[in-house]
């Protein structure tokens, strides 16, 4: 399965919406399967964004993510602007550069940093 970086920010910005820290959070985003999302929160997880539980089964693969981590907190704080988003991962794809966790995070560090300047 590919890695979908508007799907894997979409699941950071509903977990940071959760009050409850007891329980896991509940993700739905429009267009994209259980199965789907379940993937990125286990990316998510290991990339250390997010904390969530492996919930699978001979059923199918089901994390369950429960909260932001520090880094999390700190890639969705330069994410969260639908603006310097785009304009991140556009400036990415004019330079031909893959868009990881670690290029958006620079691109969009870059971008915030123009803004102050």
């Amino acid at each position: 399965m590919k890695r979908d970086m508007d799907l894997a920010r979409a699941i950071l910005l509903q977990v940071e919406k959760s009050d409850d820290l007891k329980d896991w959070v509940k993700i739905t985003v429009d267009g994209h399967s259980e199965e789907q999302i379940s993937y990125h929160i286990k990316l998510l997880d290991q990339a250390n964004l997010i904390e969530a539980t492996d919930c699978s089964s001979a059923d199918g693969l089901s994390w369950k993510a429960t909260s932001l981590t520090w880094h999390g907190h700190e890639f969705l704080d330069a994410a969260r602007n639908e603006t310097f988003w785009n304009k991140a991962k556009s400036y990415l794809k004019g330079k031909g550069i893959e868009i990881t966790f670690d290029t958006i995070k620079t691109a969009l560090t870059k971008i915030i940093k123009e803004q102050i300047e």
